[in-house]
């Protein structure tokens, strides 16, 4: 991933936020809408981008552009600096590869602790059936 060569080929627009502001909100464009083209990327590897288009696929427009929006300040600057902070977090989090699963075996104090527990909790329900009638 070249860090670089993603931030050339991110785009932003600015648009009008809703929400509470009065009169401030309807004068200024302060949300910012990041785009980003994850299927003609250059900065992306082939294996990154495949990685990218399976782990964000729910994202993804049909054509493979991620797109993201803040609000959350009433700065577009702000806005901005959190938005692309949030695209290389998720872009960071979609190209880690999981470590493989080894598997282990319980060990034997393990499997002699659970079976003495299911005995104890088999004897305290035979206690309480009630006694045979002779």
């Amino acid at each position: 991933m070249e860090r670089n060569q993603i931030i050339k080929e991110l785009s932003f627009k600015a648009i009008r936020s809703g929400g509470a502001g009065g009169q401030h909100v309807n004068k200024v464009s302060s949300k910012v809408e990041l785009t980003f083209d994850v299927v003609n990327s250059e900065g992306l590897s082939d294996q990154e981008r495949e990685r990218v288009l399976l782990k964000l696929e729910s994202r993804l427009t049909q054509d493979g552009v991620l797109k993201l929006q803040c609000d959350e300040s009433r700065s577009q600057h702000k806005n901005k600096g959190l938005v692309t902070s949030r695209f290389f977090e998720m872009l960071k989090k979609s190209l880690e590869v999981p470590k493989k699963r080894k598997r282990t075996r319980p060990s034997k104090s393990a499997i002699e602790k659970r079976l003495k527990t299911k005995k104890i909790k088999a004897w305290k329900k035979v206690g309480r059936k009630r006694p045979p009638l002779e």
